[in-house]
């Protein structure tokens, strides 16, 4: 497949991976008033992305490019529990696993001609969690794209995985989604550099409040996402 466009299928909002059904917190932040509108909905969604999803996250992604050509997967296994571990909220990490599992049994399926068992079987033994961001720098990397790509690249699907939340839990359209994912893409550039500068061993989230949404997000009354 031609490369370019692989990425645009890994990327798309319609990748049946299971994101629809994940809000990761965002659901508790709007239920409890704290997001009100797509004003407050671009704070938050900036913050996540140069405080948690780029200096967290992508520090997996980062590992992978580290490590796989190496074959150090203890290393990367180890980054890897490192940032999951750090994700308070119990639907959180469970969400996270699903859809890096999902995207797995689909990247293994659509590029059949990759070798995908490096991953699957670590996977099996329980080596790994094959957590989404684990997934996706694997992915990027057989692909052939570079680090900056895959952090992006990431980063963009977080952007989408909320704006699509938002949809559903706010009194807004595709237009202003769309709009607001434009907005966006400037602080993608900032959070790779801010990756960039970063050993995967020093990764961390900074910003608290989304891991309390998270956590509360299993107490709430009604909900319509599953984290």
């Amino acid at each position: 497949m031609i490369p370019w466009l692989a990425v645009q299928q890994l990327l798309d909002s319609a990748l049946p991976i299971g994101g629809f059904s994940h809000s990761f917190g965002l659901e508790t932040a709007v239920q409890e008033g704290r997001i009100r509108n797509m004003l407050e909905l671009e704070k938050y969604l900036g913050t996540m992305i140069l405080q948690s999803w780029s200096t967290a996250d992508a520090m997996v992604v980062k590992a992978v490019y580290e490590t796989a050509d190496g074959q150090d997967w203890k290393r990367l296994w180890h980054v890897e529990r490192l940032v999951h571990l750090q994700r308070i909220g119990s639907e959180t990490r469970s969400g996270v696993e699903k859809m890096g599992r999902r995207l797995l049994q689909l990247a293994v399926v659509i590029h059949p001609a990759i070798d995908w068992s490096p991953l699957q079987k670590a996977h099996e033994s329980g080596e790994c969690l094959a957590t989404h961001p684990l997934v996706h720098g694997f992915i990027c990397l057989r692909l052939g794209l570079s680090l900056e790509q895959a952090v992006q690249g990431y980063l963009y699907t977080c952007i989408v995985t909320g704006t699509g939340s938002a949809l559903r839990l706010l009194s807004v359209g595709q237009t202003e989604c769309q709009a607001l994912i434009t907005r966006l893409s400037p602080v993608i550039g900032q959070g790779w550099e801010i990756a960039r500068e970063l050993r995967p061993e020093d990764a961390y989230g900074n910003v608290p409040v989304s891991e309390l949404y998270a956590a509360r997000h299993e107490t709430l009354y009604s909900r319509l996402f599953m984290s």
